[in-house]
């Protein structure tokens, strides 16, 4: 498997768990319908760790185009290789959007709530206000990248053999994941924290291509794009500075 692949699929499962569980809460007729806000949390945490468990070792699972532009910033990741990144993302987020749809065609077509549909889809604020919204995203994406350049590869050295070393093994994707769960349960109430242009910028294209009725909301569209990538900017400079 291919770096570009494993964005791709990495990408996709992210989108499809964690739409996948905004899709079981919110649309009508569902077995999850109005299960709530800590189960959406959950949930996308669990669906990150599922995306960095399959992408980590091949890609080191960024599936997230700010995650991306920090790495390069920072001077942690090539320059070259960030457009084939994003591509690679911005397809896995569609594709994983596209399932969702797919998977939950019926309770699609019985929910009358165009809003509901579309946070299947792509994130909104609780209340609009472009300063303030993109000051939720920036926060956001700022905790999630700095705290990422602090993260280690945990290991045990054997007694025996100071060379040979033990790692966590598939657990090592758990940091991420309490990671996501927290700014979900902190940050999260504004914006629905994005936190990730390709995870809302594929799935609300999604949403405008496929049989679903109701606005896009592009007007909003720009400020989960713009707001994660100055907090991961602003986290590498940070990082820079520090280091």
């Amino acid at each position: 498997m291919t770096p570009f692949i494993a964005e791709v699929i990495g990408t996709m499962l992210l989108i499809l768990l964690g739409n996948g569980v905004v899709a079981n809460v919110v649309l009508k007729g569902t077995k999850g319908n109005n299960s709530g806000w800590i189960v959406i949390t959950t949930a996308w945490a669990l669906a990150v760790f599922v995306g960095v468990q399959v992408a980590g070792p091949i890609s080191g699972a960024h599936l997230n185009p700010a995650v991306t532009i920090g790495l390069a910033i920072a001077g942690k990741f090539s320059w070259d290789q960030v457009p084939l990144y994003i591509a690679a993302q911005m397809t896995g987020a569609a594709l994983g959007a596209f399932l969702v749809w797919l998977f939950n065609k019926d309770h699609f077509a019985i929910t009358e709530d165009e809003g509901a549909k579309l946070a299947c889809f792509s994130t909104g604020p609780a209340i609009r206000n472009t300063f303030s919204n993109i000051i939720s995203e920036t926060i956001g994406t700022f905790v999630l990248v700095f705290v990422i350049f602090h993260f280690s590869d945990a290991s045990i050295s054997l007694h025996n053999d100071p060379a040979a070393k033990v790692g966590l093994g598939s657990v090592g994707a758990l940091p991420v994941t309490l990671l996501v769960w927290a700014i979900g349960l902190s940050l999260g109430g504004t914006t629905g924290y994005a936190i990730n242009p390709a995870r809302d910028l594929g799935p609300r294209i999604m949403h405008a291509i496929l049989p679903v009725k109701g606005s896009s909301d592009w007007g909003y569209a720009w400020i989960p794009v713009v707001g994660p990538i100055l907090g991961a900017a602003l986290a590498a400079f940070l990082y820079m500075i520090l280091n």
